[in-house]
């Protein structure tokens, strides 16, 4: 009788630890939205040259503070961040200092094929 309650709490523990790692990998696509700098500085991100639709999110992890410009929506963003380091992590979401249209950010022109 002992065998197996220790057997099935092994098995739970496993399972346990297991998720928590499922937790920690958390895709921004799934969520419907792209980091663009992550832990970086607001030097950094005060770039105009980055999409307008970016946001700013402020987040603590163990007494660290850290700053990542992502794009998304304001409710995508803080689900994410609240889903990947859990609650009272996110302390402040603002608007980056992007001013490039969101169409043509990243889009680079197709090279052209040499006349004969």
């Amino acid at each position: 009788m002992g065998k197996s309650f220790v057997t099935v709490a092994a098995t739970t523990e496993k399972r346990m630890a297991e998720n928590k790692k499922e937790e920690k990998s958390i895709l921004p696509s799934s969520y419907g939205c792209e980091i663009v700098l992550e832990k970086t500085s607001i030097e950094k991100s005060n770039d105009p040259s980055f999409p307008s639709d970016a946001y700013l999110i402020w987040y603590n992890i163990e007494d660290n503070q850290y700053i990542d410009l992502v794009r998304g929506t304001r409710v995508c963003v803080f689900d994410m961040y609240h889903d990947k380091y859990g609650p009272n992590a996110v302390k402040r979401i603002d608007f980056g200092y992007g001013r490039t249209n969101p169409r043509v950010w990243g889009y680079k022109q197709p090279e052209k094929k040499k006349r004969r």
